[in-house]
């Protein structure tokens, strides 16, 4: 299918072939008929990319700011990296269109193959022939409802979210400055719900175009607009010299003016919104002298930024919230099957999706065209829908191992973001041994790009693909955590090796059904992401203690860093953060001791609606005596280390600092190894392809996979429990 993407990197805006889409869960397949170019939140996207980095750096001084923090922590050259695979990721432009439901995900009722819809949300509601959307971001079309006005249903939603926040009553006076699309939108709202509205701008054909809009005569006093020149004296004489009971500020401008004329025409005790991006000085003066309100708008209602709401469809009650963002869907077009709310006039450009590029040279002015609606438009009888997308002359072909060597590992990868992108990719691709085969993401796109980057044969949106492909031998998993286990014992039972990025699965019964599929695997090998035990100066620290014949004390304290609660991460469904990224540090301990912990006690520090289990103290007990204790906190500071293991073994000490520097004591004598730091991920992937050319043992014992992992759920048990358990 094509999609419009935008390059941070390079600020290039092109169309692309792209794998369509497959629908999730609580989503639907929507092929698009139309959608709505953002002529504010789309043009600065566009604007920010085609700056250079100096210019960039100066735009977003907080995003500096975190690189520093980072450089500091994990050096220069791997924060490089980072922030240049940052902007390389393809972004998806677009959040508001309109189409036809052509495939359901589950728990959709209430929708069906075939309705007519209007789509909303960034990530989802995007420029691309076909789009998965959310149930409570898809409201149904009525027949009176065209797929051209419909593309405007959320742009008139954040207008209609914004004047619902000033409460205006019937037949009071609104004021609206800024009458680009969002302000036209908002004028026409206004005026459905009785109210006398005035509208401002410092353009006189907008001014003309908000006054044709009116439902009444202007002789009536229902709509009127004025240029910026004329609005203090005529916004006195529209309000007999009261003031306005609410003014909406749509302007797009970092000018203070909007927000200074709101209050000089704003009656005391006013309410004045903002919903356009415009500058915020406030003049207390004024402000204090009417006290008056000042809302600064979020979007379009109650639900924008909550995942449980736009990506789990966990709906509000409606006793409690009348108006959340899709409800305010339903009654932006429920205006417009009404006639109440005009959209035709606004569109003054229409561009077919194959050139869609030329709608941003329109709306960051490279044209010199005056705009208002700019459109993009889909050819509605084409029916052609690939899941999958290939790259031929992009691949590089690696020579396959004789007999005599083995076979090569061929590779499909499930899952194509950031970590897959910035780290476990480029060490793959540098694998000589490793073919790259296909390569699955949900959505298509980043599946599409990290194909044509690393040098896949073929990109796709379904997983089923790569697992069943007779060309691929192994699988890595790398998508969310609570879709792990699944994908492994369908990998498994398909006869692939897999290799799955922690965790192993997020509660028991998951691992249940894990251990009963590795049982009855063949020959196909399973290893998770535990890399630290691969990295160089571990196999130090390991050599250091290989003779031993007592009991070891290890204590790995991690710096984990804040995540807010809202963070998918978080979600419980996806396991937390013990179970999501503690395993990391069991694992390293398990890897000292060669064994699996046998009980676990732990101990949190109260979470004050701040945390979410995430500043705990682990004490594990070994089947040798041995013991260990992982602090993982949640409350330091980025700029510290994050990482530091400390070993204490029969007249020896071993510390190692964030894998960069490891200092052994022994006899009086101490010594230090210092390097680059390595945290173990083309190791393993080494040892994992060696072992499957080979046929041999798989690099990490199982016993070890599966009591790690069941570790996990009895450090979260002992947690709640204030208990010591015993890890069966």
């Amino acid at each position: 299918m094509k999609q419009l993407l935008q390059n941070l990197k390079n600020g290039k805006t092109t169309v692309e072939d792209v794998p369509a889409p497959a629908p999730r869960a609580g989503m639907a397949l929507v092929k698009t008929a139309a959608s709505l170019v953002s002529a504010g939140t789309e043009r600065m996207v566009v604007e920010f990319a085609e700056k250079s980095l100096v210019g960039k750096a100066r735009s977003r001084p907080d995003l500096v700011r975190q690189v520093l923090d980072k450089a500091r922590r994990e050096g220069l050259v791997t924060t490089v990296q980072s922030a240049f695979n940052r902007l390389d990721q393809p972004m998806a432009l677009g959040y508001s269109s309109a189409g036809t439901i052509v495939a359901l995900g589950s728990n959709m009722q209430g929708f069906k193959v075939g309705q007519r819809v209007a789509c909303a949300g960034g990530g989802y509601a995007v420029h691309a022939e076909y789009a998965v959307v959310p149930r409570n971001l898809l409201t149904p079309l009525p027949k009176s409802v065209d797929f051209e006005s419909a593309a405007f249903a959320t742009l008139g939603a954040i207008a209609m979210h914004g004047f619902r926040l000033a409460e205006p009553q019937i037949g009071e006076n609104v004021a609206v400055i800024g009458l680009g699309l969002l302000g036209l939108l908002a004028i026409q709202i206004a005026d459905a719900a009785g109210c006398n509205v005035l509208g401002i701008d410092l353009d006189p054909k907008r001014v003309a175009l908000a006054s044709s809009l009116g439902r009444f005569d202007t002789a009536q006093r229902g709509l009127e607009a004025v240029t910026r020149q004329k609005a203090v004296d005529s916004s006195s004489a529209f309000t007999t010299h009261r003031g306005f009971d609410v003014v909406l500020i749509c302007a797009d401008t970092p000018s203070n003016d909007p927000v200074e004329l709101a209050g000089v025409i704003a009656r005391d005790r006013a309410r004045v919104v903002a919903t356009g991006a415009v500058g915020l000085n406030i003049p207390r003066k004024i402000y204090y002298e009417k006290e008056l309100s000042f809302i600064n708008s979020r979007s379009y209602g109650p639900g924008r930024y909550d995942s449980s709401y736009e990506e789990d469809g966990k709906d509000y009650p409606l006793g409690y919230v009348r108006w959340t963002e899709g409800r305010n869907l339903e009654s932006v077009v429920e205006l417009m099957a009404s006639g109440k709310l005009k959209v035709q006039p606004l569109i003054t450009h229409r561009f077919p999706i194959e050139k869609a590029a030329a709608a941003y040279e329109v709306i960051t002015g490279k044209k010199k065209e005056s705009f208002l609606g700019v459109l993009l438009t889909y050819d509605e009888k084409k029916e052609e829908r690939s899941k999958k997308v290939e790259f031929p002359t992009v691949n590089r072909q690696r020579p396959a191992l004789s007999e005599a060597e083995g076979s090569t590992v061929n590779l499909g990868v499930l899952g194509a973001g950031l970590y897959a992108n910035a780290t476990l990719l480029p060490v793959i691709n540098r694998i000589k041994d490793i073919e790259l085969v296909g390569i699955a993401s949900a959505g298509g796109l980043h599946a599409r790009h990290s194909g044509k980057k690393f040098g896949f044969k073929y990109a796709t949106s379904s997983d089923d693909e790569i697992i069943n492909d007779p060309n691929i031998n192994t699988v890595a998993v790398l998508t969310r955590h609570d879709s792990h286990a699944d994908l492994v014992v369908k990998a498994l039972k398909a006869g692939k090796n897999v290799f799955v990025e922690k965790p192993l699965a997020v509660d028991s019964r998951q691992l249940a059904v894990v251990s009963k599929a590795l049982s009855t695997a063949n020959r196909q090998l399973l290893t998770v992401g535990f890399n630290r035990r691969f990295a160089p100066l571990a196999r130090t620290l390991s050599s250091f203690l290989l003779h031993r014949t007592e009991s070891l004390y290890a204590h790995y304290r991690v710096n984990a860093g804040y995540i807010p609660l809202n963070h998918w991460t978080q979600n419980p469904e996806q396991g937390g953060r013990i179970i999501g990224e503690a395993c990391h540090f069991i694992d390293f301990i398990t890897f000292l001791v060669g064994a699996a912990p046998v009980s676990v006690t732990a101990h949190a520090l109260p979470d004050n609606g701040k945390y979410c289990e995430d500043n705990v103290s682990m004490t594990f007990s070994f089947p040798d005596g041995s013991f260990g204790i992982v602090d993982y906190l949640a409350n330091g500071d980025k700029s510290f280390s994050k990482e530091r293991v400390e070993v204490f073994c029969g007249g020896k000490i071993a510390v190692l600092d964030d894998f960069r520097k490891l200092e052994l004591a022994e006899d009086g004598k101490k010594k230090e190894v210092r390097g680059a730091q390595d945290k173990g991920w083309k190791n393993e992937w080494i040892a994992f392809a060696q072992a499957i050319r080979e046929g041999g043992q798989p690099p990490i014992p199982y016993e070890q996979l599966i009591g790690v992992t069941r570790s996990t759920f009895a450090a979260v048990e002992s947690l709640r429990t204030n208990k010591t358990i015993v890890i069966s």
